[in-house]
């Protein structure tokens, strides 16, 4: 079985991470091979967070992959993608192709090819029903595209029930799970934990801190997260203990310094700038708790991250990921982001200490586990057998 991947950007660690793992399924198996295209080193919004090679602590990973443009993704015609894809595939003659999403025209392209030679294939699906505005000629699109797959990898169950609403057979759902490098993520929180306290002392932080990390945008909530922290910290008699850490960058992040101005939080509230994923362990360290307050999600990789490293999460609804990762009370707390006052309720609770942390970290690590790289990359070798056979 010839197995072919196609993926966005080598940048990308958690897959890289998955894709390692299946290589080393791939390996211990006659007649299989798997080879994976990334199709652009990164994207012109991430750019300066990859990893440098001087970096003694920047995974590398190693499985059979080949770099199809060395730029951004966003700078690549749609002609190339789809010209280089045709012929890298044609070049491979695979059994089976899996293929990153249904919203790029080139990987369409692939797909319509892989039918007429009668090439299986598996489509990956981050979306869900709720993280966009669902309906129009876009659905019919789609679900014209879901008729055309063999099998789906989800992110999860919300992405997997997603597509059985769309008339996807629940059989043809091989994967309901996305994982991130736990054990790299876990060892470099691990480092950062010996220092953590003379490391919040250098940055002025607060010796416990809330935490959100991503990029600084609408989509994220984050005005509602200052308001409802400012307003815990008020109602808490601990709450001049507890800070708010942003590690991001975006277009947000000049109103957001100005909200916590107006509302007197700038010894309480830290903006640190973004950094390549083996390093947000280090910001972790410094922090006590998670915060994902956001309103459009699909998953939130940043939910595994945190809750491998041992803290608890409070989440909105709105992430892909709450009906697998967050268990309301064990694993962290669940709210809408359409009530601030239950997230202003769930802040204050950790600043009254009146939350059982070591337990729920204790829990979140458990739940976590299963989500790993080398589980999902099982479950991946499985739906390439079960659908090329």
């Amino acid at each position: 079985m010839r197995i072919l991947i196609v993926h966005n950007l080598l940048w990308a660690h958690y897959k890289s991470a998955v894709f390692q793992a299946l290589q080393r399924l791939v390996d211990q198996r006659t007649g299989c091979s798997v080879h994976v295209l990334q199709i652009a080193r990164n994207e012109r919004s991430r750019a300066g967070l990859e990893a440098t090679a001087n970096d003694p602590y920047a995974p590398t990973y190693q499985y059979d992959y080949e770099l199809l443009f060395d730029r951004f993704l966003d700078d690549i015609p749609l002609k190339e993608r789809a010209l280089a894809l045709l012929r890298r595939a044609r070049a491979y003659r695979p059994d089976v192709i899996s293929l990153t999403g249904y919203y790029d025209p080139a990987q369409i392209l692939l797909l319509i090819w892989a039918k007429l030679n009668r090439v299986k294939v598996i489509l990956q699906n981050e979306s869900t029903e709720t993280d966009h505005q669902r309906g129009g000629w876009k659905e019919v699109l789609k679900e014209w595209i879901f008729g055309r797959c063999d099998g789906f990898f989800c992110f999860g169950s919300q992405s997997a029930d997603y597509l059985i609403r769309l008339g996807v057979p629940a059989h043809k759902i091989l994967l309901r799970k996305s994982a991130v490098d736990n054990d790299s993520l876990r060892a470099a929180y691990e480092r950062a934990l010996r220092t953590r306290t003379q490391t919040q002392e250098s940055l002025g932080l607060q010796p416990h801190n809330f935490i959100f990390v991503g990029r600084l945008i609408s989509a994220k909530n984050l005005p509602t997260l200052v308001t409802s922290f400012a307003n815990a910290q008020k109602q808490s008699t601990m709450g001049k203990n507890w800070g708010l850490i942003f590690l991001g960058d975006g277009p947000e992040k000049e109103s957001l310094q100005q909200q916590t101005q107006k509302l007197v939080l700038i010894d309480s509230v830290h903006f640190l700038p973004g950094r390549p994923w083996f390093q947000v362990p280090d910001v972790l360290a410094l922090s006590d708790i998670l915060v994902l307050p956001s309103l459009s999600e699909p998953w939130g990789l940043v939910v595994n991250e945190a809750m491998v490293c041992g803290l608890p999460v409070i989440v909105s609804d709105r992430c892909g990921c709450v009906p697998d990762l967050v268990r309301d009370g064990q694993t962290g707390f669940i709210f809408d982001p359409d009530q601030p006052d239950l997230l202003t309720q769930l802040l204050r609770r950790f600043m009254d200490e009146t939350v059982d942390v070591a337990s729920m970290s204790e829990a979140a690590r458990e739940r976590i586990a299963p989500y790993s790289p080398e589980a999902v990359a099982q479950e991946m070798l499985n739906g390439f057998m079960k659908i090329a056979t």
